[in-house]
């Protein structure tokens, strides 16, 4: 199973599905930062008032800081780097108020750990929840006597366990359900779903660097014909057996999506329909050869579509759908490029 990832970058996956970029998941990090800014910045301004130099500025940098934080992600969706300086900013900022005005500081610790679960993986988390609480034992040891001191850092290392705990769940639950939501459940391929996505960023990424990429339309010859003869029980394991096979000869970053009954999409990146074409006939050569059916030839026709500048997602997967079709109206079991 992969690591876990930290909640906003969860929350960075699940935004890739149109419906979830409006409304109150879309605007998390506006909400969560402005909820941190608003809790943090009456003191600033109280230490401002009181003169109180040195910690009114480090509350402010925090403030500007979580707001800067949830726009930035908001807009870009880049939440690695951001997550991380802000993480280590919230403990850092803990630690000095702690050193700078007394242990009546230390509760800030608290919030500061649960955004830590909130920004980083599990793990990166725990290693600096641990990493502040060895920092600001010293300074306990010195104000307090060893049972207070002890009392609080226990209470930082359980609540940091029980934080722990949540996220890692929170995370695996998160990962298996974006999985069941982007997978076709037959044959593993990705579904429409995950196949609006990608193709949403291939358009992004064409029209920012111009790199070529390439529609593959796949579609099971006489599919129907197939399962009036064998069941629909054969024609599931042709499906997945299909599948297996595609996967054999795509390279990785090459998506395999499962459109329709039999009707497949493959989205081949950095290829312009040339190159798409030859890997086309090593695909539709590869199924032709296997035999997927006893004493029963199994064959595909495919359409090529290049994207093009002007190409949205209805548009290119329309053109490769009229490809696909050229190639039925030719025989079936060949290629044929769109216009």
């Amino acid at each position: 199973m992969s690591e876990a990832k930290s909640v906003i970058e969860t929350w960075s996956q699940i935004t890739e599905m149109p419906e979830n970029r409006e409304g109150v998941t879309g605007h998390l990090p506006l909400i969560l930062s402005a909820a941190g800014a608003l809790g943090v910045a009456p003191f600033a301004v109280i230490r401002w008032l009181s003169g109180d130099w040195l910690i009114a500025a480090i509350d402010t940098v925090i403030v500007c800081s979580l707001v800067f934080l949830g726009t930035y992600v908001f807009r870009t969706r880049r939440v690695r780097g951001a997550s991380i300086a802000i993480a280590v900013l919230s403990m850092a900022g803990t630690l000095l108020t702690v050193y700078l005005r007394g242990t009546q500081q230390v509760y800030w610790a608290f919030p500061a750990l649960m955004a830590s679960f909130y920004l980083l993986k599990p793990r990166e988390a725990v290693a600096i929840t641990l990493t502040m609480t060895a920092a600001i034992l010293p300074q306990l040891l010195r104000e307090l006597d060893p049972f207070q001191a002890g009392t609080i850092a226990i209470t930082i290392i359980v609540t940091t366990a029980f934080a722990y705990t949540f996220s890692e769940i929170n995370s695996r639950q998160q990962q298996q359900l974006m999985l069941l939501a982007t997978k076709d459940p037959l044959t593993g391929a990705g579904n429409r779903r995950a196949l609006e996505q990608k193709i949403t960023e291939v358009i992004a990424a064409y029209r920012r660097s111009g790199l070529p990429a390439s529609l593959m339309m796949i579609d099971l010859d006489h599919f129907k014909r197939i399962n009036d003869i064998h069941g629909h029980a054969t024609g599931d394991q042709i499906l997945r057996r299909l599948t297996e096979i595609l996967n054999l000869r795509l390279r990785i970053n090459d998506g395999l999506y499962r459109i329709g009954g039999e009707e497949f999409v493959v989205i081949v990146e950095n290829k312009d329909r040339i190159a798409a074409a030859r890997l086309a006939e090593q695909l539709r050569t590869l199924v032709e050869v296997n035999e997927l059916v006893p004493e029963s030839s199994v064959t595909i026709s495919l359409g090529i579509a290049e994207l093009g500048v002007e190409d949205t997602f209805d548009d290119w997967l329309s053109r490769a759908d009229e490809a696909l079709y050229d190639a039925k109206r030719a025989g079936r079991n060949t290629v044929r490029f769109a216009l």
